[in-house]
C-alpha cells in the first residue's frame, strides 16, 4: 500500500545537459498513450508549482 499518493506515479530523476539546460525523461507509455512521437513539438509551462506539457497543436 502506499503511504503518499504523489508517490504512486513514476519517479525521475532531473538531469543536466549543459549550463542551462535540464532534462526529465518521460515513459513510453506516456507517449504512446497519449499519441505522441519522436521531435513532436510540446509546450512547456509553469502551472503554480507543477510543469505542465502539452501538444504544440492544441
Amino acid at each position: 500500500m502506499v503511504k503518499n499518493k504523489k508517490k504512486a506515479g513514476v519517479a525521475r530523476k532531473i538531469t543536466k545537459t549543459g549550463e542551462y539546460t535540464y532534462y526529465v525523461t518521460i515513459p513510453r507509455e506516456y507517449i504512446e498513450a497519449l499519441g505522441w512521437r519522436c521531435k513532436q513539438k510540446v509546450i512547456v509551462k509553469l502551472s503554480g508549482k507543477k510543469i505542465v506539457v502539452e501538444d504544440w497543436k492544441e
